[in-house]
């Protein structure tokens, strides 16, 4: 009996002299590598906006100067703002629009170079009205300033002169005032109402003139062709960076339609691709790019002829 209790005693301390190891394991979590996006290459075209001309009657009055009309320069300026947002284009302000009309009518690459810009934007204020409403109860009243807007938006390709679009739209602004009793705020002339009732009907349109303008390709012109190198318009600013390759189209012949009186260039033929190897100038108007020749020919006495463009 004793040996039984000795034995089960000695199994007691024995157990409880064994310790049980947990041993925990921490799963292993391998980190995915965030995707490296590529940034779309843009290259950024040149747009010259013409001053807006007001056709409509408001703020004409006896000293009304058409060169300097308010409600046009604030719609230029607000077109401006959106399209430099948009970070696509080299904007090129040209105050005196008879000049810009008239540099227009020179045809070709020369005529082009002139203005110093692919796209042209002229714009008119084509409606604009402001109106008061209110509303009277026995305790309170409200009114109500609205001002609407119309604007047209004629985007035209410098270098042949046809309009490639062209649209109208119309925005509207208004804001209401309350009293109650006598109480709350007064209605005075809202002049901001202008802004947003003119920046809601441009914005209908600029979505518009950007794709317009990127859905062609972006073009050059051959500033000089000889032994030394080939030296094309355009450079950093514009996006073109040392190894970009381009072709090379001799343009197409030009046929005037009776219908319009305007001319029509047929497609251009593919004669060569160019490679910049260096770019240069400090300003958006002096930029260059020097090119060589990787594939086909050029001929240096018909450089007038080539445009350098983008490869879709």
């Amino acid at each position: 009996m004793k040996n039984y209790f000795y034995g089960l005693l000695v199994l007691l301390i024995v157990g409880c002299s064994v310790q049980q190891k947990v041993v925990q394991t921490v799963p292993q979590v391998q980190s995915t590598p965030e995707p490296i996006v590529e940034k779309v290459k843009v290259l950024k075209r040149k747009v010259a906006i013409a001053r807006f001309s007001n056709e409509t009657q408001y703020a004409k009055g006896v000293f009304y100067d058409k060169s300097n009309d308010p409600l046009g320069k604030q719609a230029s300026d607000i077109l401006a703002t959106k399209l430099a947002a948009s970070d696509k284009f080299i904007l090129l302000e040209r105050q005196d629009m008879d000049k810009i009309l008239e540099e227009m009518k020179l045809q070709g690459s020369e005529g082009l170079q002139k203005i110093g810009a692919d796209y042209l934007i002229i714009g008119s204020i084509t409606e604009y009205g402001r109106k008061n409403t209110g509303d009277t109860h026995v305790f309170s009243n409200s009114k109500t300033q609205t001002v609407e807007a119309g604007l047209n938006i004629r985007l035209v390709d410098v270098s042949t002169g046809q309009i490639i679009y062209s649209e109208e739209a119309k925005g509207t602004a208004e804001t209401t005032t309350k009293t109650v009793i006598g109480l709350g705020e007064s209605a005075d002339f809202d002049a901001t109402l202008s802004d947003k009732a003119i920046s809601g009907a441009i914005s209908k349109l600029v979505e518009n003139v950007i794709n317009n303008c990127m859905d062609r390709p972006w073009k050059s012109f051959i500033l000089s062709a000889s032994e030394d190198g080939i030296l094309i318009s355009g450079g950093v600013s514009q996006g073109l960076k040392v190894g970009d390759v381009f072709d090379v189209v001799e343009a197409g012949k030009k046929i005037k339609n009776p219908q319009t009186g305007m001319f029509i260039e047929l497609p251009g033929k593919k004669i060569a691709k160019v490679k910049i190897e260096l770019t240069g100038g400090d300003t958006v108007q002096n930029e260059y790019s020097v090119v060589s020749v990787v594939e086909g020919s050029i001929d240096n006495s018909r450089i007038n002829k080539y445009q350098i463009k983008e490869i879709k």
